[in-house]
């Protein structure tokens, strides 16, 4: 392969706003980027140093380069997304093609025309409402609508061959049009504020239900009035379980979450202050991306589309880089101003927060699927040489606070994910602080020596969190028992210390190697150590809360187990018992003045 002489072709690179285009030796598209200036942004990728792994995996593998000029940044950004959607590059952050969203659709051919739900082509004249984010968002709006406003959703069909009112009408969902119950006037009228309703202009349509309502208690039409309060209050209800203070107009809500190779991004719709669903996107990543270069990448592609909305504002869980390019872009395409935001406070905090929840749950449930497990398996039976798919997996990893409360900790994986039944905690005693090989093979043995008397499954793969030590004290333990059917793995941070650099250890013949950043098998490997360090810490974290209570409480004259349990049950730790006043502890039942001054007296002689 002829190496990219990217000197020469520097030296000529313009300065102006445009799209880059990188291509390998047999013509196949790269990577898209965009740049306010083309010749600082493509140096960039030629550094001698400071380059990511991908960015060198990437450069490696480019053979030329073709720009495009344009005359704006924000042409570049268009140029670029739709480059990206045509060609769909591999080193580029995918956002994946999903089914067209819903709509909510509202007849006009008809004499009495009918809402429904809609998703494809819009072919039919007629209003549409939307994109939701959901079918489910859809139903549930239309459900309230049926409860509010009466307007009749049964298909056609039904409509035109009733001849006495259906059930829909008998419990008040309709208003019943097909057996002439209702005047032209009177739906019309509520077909007009169900589509005020559906704009958006919840303060109109509350404004106009208020002034009918007056004119028919003015009238003296009572009925008339009363259910019109029905709908004010029905309103007034849906806009108080779902109000984000200070909200005007549209607003998303947009977190990522990544691990392991993965990212998600999780999309929270709030519609003039009625949350109408979420959405959890799954976006293709080459490498670990971070956060704030997935959003960068995943904005554009997802509201200049076509497909989504663009809201008044956009809240995210980090910074995006041109986010006043983007803004200005959007707000062009949207014809309104267009504000993204990072830092918020109050509800839109709150609401940010749970996205942001919501991206991990997910995530991590998107990692343990049959599908995403059945590939990542099949890359580790590739890179470990083995000649069947493993079906059942351990990793060991130690936690400690310089050799206080250290714990071992067992976790199980198979073709499903984890099995957290199956996870195990190991106290270790009798071993010097701070000595990991010693615990690592005090807990071996117990574990193994159980599972060759009889108690419980071998493990395919045994994977030790540790270098060449902790791998030789499991090849040690596993012999002793005649353990030969396991393969041990070692799993070793390389001298960064960051995920996607880590060697791998074979236990057998000792050698020594390193999957690529973005190979899934590695994945799979980082998420069982990951689980595994995890659950350590936290039983070291139990121990050794558990240890400081004790050694705080335990040794009080007068003071014995259910008065410790009854202090602890009061002021919730040690630490707050530690704070408390002698008044304070006397108000509990059973502690006298005192007691509660012998206690006051011993924390505060021991911590003296």
């Amino acid at each position: 392969m002829t190496e990219f002489d990217s000197e020469s072709y520097l030296a000529q690179l313009t300065t102006r706003p445009g799209v880059y285009q990188m291509f390998d030796q047999s013509g196949d598209l790269l990577y898209v980027g965009k740049a306010k200036n083309l010749k600082n942004r493509v140096t960039s990728y030629f550094r001698a140093s400071g380059l990511s792994a991908k960015t060198m995996a990437l450069v490696a593998r480019i053979h030329n380069i073709e720009v495009t000029v344009t005359t704006t940044e924000r042409d570049a950004l268009l140029l670029e997304h739709n480059l990206i959607k045509q060609s769909r590059p591999p080193y580029n952050i995918l956002l994946k093609d999903d089914k067209s969203y819903p709509y909510i659709y509202l007849s006009s051919e008809d004499q009495w025309p009918r809402l429904s739900f809609h998703r494809g082509a819009k072919r039919r004249k007629g209003a549409y409402f939307g994109p939701y984010p959901s079918s489910g968002a859809v139903r549930s709006t239309l459900h309230l609508m049926q409860k509010v406003f009466k307007v009749r959703q049964c298909r056609d069909s039904y409509f035109r061959n009733r001849s006495r009112p259906c059930l829909q009408y008998q419990i008040g969902r309709c208003s019943g049009p097909c057996v002439g119950l209702v005047s032209d006037e009177d739906y019309q009228e509520q077909i007009d504020k169900s589509v005020l309703f559906l704009n958006g202009r919840s303060q109109d349509l509350m404004s106009r239900l208020a002034d009918d309502m007056e004119a028919a208690a003015i009238e003296l039409e009572y009925e008339k009035a009363a259910e019109i309060r029905d709908q004010i209050s029905q309103l007034q209800n849906v806009q108080a379980t779902q109000n984000i203070e200070g909200t005007r107009g549209d607003l998303d809500l947009m977190a990522v979450f990544s691990e392991h190779g993965h990212a998600c991004v999780q999309v929270l719709f709030v519609r003039e202050a009625r949350v109408l669903g979420s959405r959890s996107y799954y976006p293709r990543t080459r490498l670990d991306e971070s956060p704030e270069a997935i959003l960068e990448a995943f904005l554009p592609q997802f509201y200049l589309s076509g497909q989504q909305q663009i809201p008044q504002e956009i809240v995210v869980s980090h910074p995006v880089a041109d986010s006043l390019l983007l803004e200005d872009t959007l707000a062009t395409q949207s014809g309104r101003k267009v504000l993204i935001r990072q830092k918020v406070r109050d509800s839109r905090a709150r609401w940010l927060e749970m996205a942001a929840h919501n991206a991990q749950n997910n995530l991590r449930s998107f990692l343990a699927g049959k599908q995403t497990m059945a590939g990542r398996l099949e890359s580790l039976r590739r890179a470990l040489d083995l000649e069947i798919i493993p079906s059942r997996m351990e990793c060991f990893d130690i936690s400690h606070s310089s050799g206080e409360a250290t714990v071992a900790s067992c976790v199980v994986f198979d073709g499903n994910g984890a099995r957290k039944a199956d996870y195990r905690k190991f106290n270790i005693k009798d071993v010097a602080a701070g000595d990991d090989y010693a615990a690592m093979q005090q807990a071996l043995e117990r574990r193994y020596r159980r599972i060759a008397s009889g108690e419980g499954q071998l493990p395919d793969i045994l994977f030790i969190d540790g270098g060449k030590g902790q791998v030789t004290q499991a090849r040690q333990v596993l012999a002793t028992h005649d353990i030969t059917s396991v393969k041990v793995v070692g799993v070793a941070k390389g001298t960064t210390r960051k995920a996607g650099f880590e060697t791998l250890i074979d236990a057998d013949s000792g050698a020594e190697m390193r999957l690529r950043g973005d190979d899934p098998g590695l994945h799979l490997i980082q998420q069982i150590r990951d689980e595994a360090h995890r659950f350590a810490i936290s039983g070291h974290r139990g121990q050794r809360a558990k240890a400081r209570k004790q050694s705080l409480l335990e040794d009080i004259p007068g003071v014995g187990a259910k008065r410790r349990r009854d202090l602890l049950r009061h002021f919730g730790s040690a630490k707050a018992i530690e704070n408390a006043s002698v008044e304070e502890l006397a108000k509990i039942n059973g502690i006298s003045g005192a007691i509660a001054h012998a206690i006051y007296d011993h924390l505060h002689t021991v911590n003296d």
